[in-house]
């Protein structure tokens, strides 16, 4: 095993290497509110790679926050991408899209669903997505099943908050939501049809491809 040095805190040399603009800073602030999950800055940038490089058209999203990654994924996808957001909060839905309205985004862009997340995913259809960001615990090996039948062949699944800032990594720590971020995490490293990584930023994130 290599030996790594710390020379300076490369989490927050991370976190600003990019710059939200005001509408991102605008739905952050609407977020910490009404106790939104956002990603952060450099998971944002992330977001805003991903959707780039596998240039993506089609985009589920799964807890949508206050809008935040929302526009980081608009701001890397495609112009004519559309973006299918699900949260079981309606605030969240109407925080969003009021963001989304006021930064320009148009309304053909996008869907913002409020209910019950896995009733909702199972009647999506089957390879028709191009990226699939997940930014909820409870049910999560369940949507990380029907992200691998939503998603196209070489598309591409984020799981935002797959470590719980380091407690999934805490074998000690036995409560709800960390059991299910470590079997789903568990469940993709070893399904053969994935192939997956899991990086140190924000409070981590896991990232797949269906093969």
């Amino acid at each position: 095993m290599t030996a790594l040095t710390n020379r300076g805190d490369m989490g927050a040399f991370a976190e600003s290497y990019v710059r939200e603009d005001f509408f991102m800073q605008q739905a952050r602030s609407n977020g910490v509110e009404v106790g939104a999950i956002d990603p952060t800055p450099a998971v944002g940038g992330l977001l805003q790679f991903v959707a780039a490089n596998c240039k993506a058209q089609s985009i589920v999203e799964i807890g949508t926050g206050s809008g935040v990654s929302g526009l980081w994924l608009f701001q890397g996808a495609p112009a004519d991408a559309v973006l299918t957001s699900i949260d079981t909060e309606r605030e969240h839905a109407t925080n969003a899209r009021a963001i989304f309205d006021e930064s320009g985004i148009g309304a053909q862009r996008f869907r913002l669903i409020t209910g019950n997340v896995i009733d909702i995913i199972a009647k999506l259809a089957d390879a028709n997505y191009d990226l699939v960001v997940v930014r909820v615990a409870p049910d999560l090996l369940d949507i990380v099943h029907e992200s691998y039948r939503m998603l196209k062949e070489g598309g591409t699944l984020v799981i935002d908050y797959a470590l719980d800032g380091g407690k999934v990594a805490d074998p000690t720590q036995r409560d709800f939501d960390s059991v299910s971020r470590r079997d789903a995490i568990r469940a993709i490293k070893e399904d053969s049809r994935w192939s997956s990584t899991v990086l140190p930023l924000g409070a981590g994130v896991l990232l797949a491809t269906k093969r």
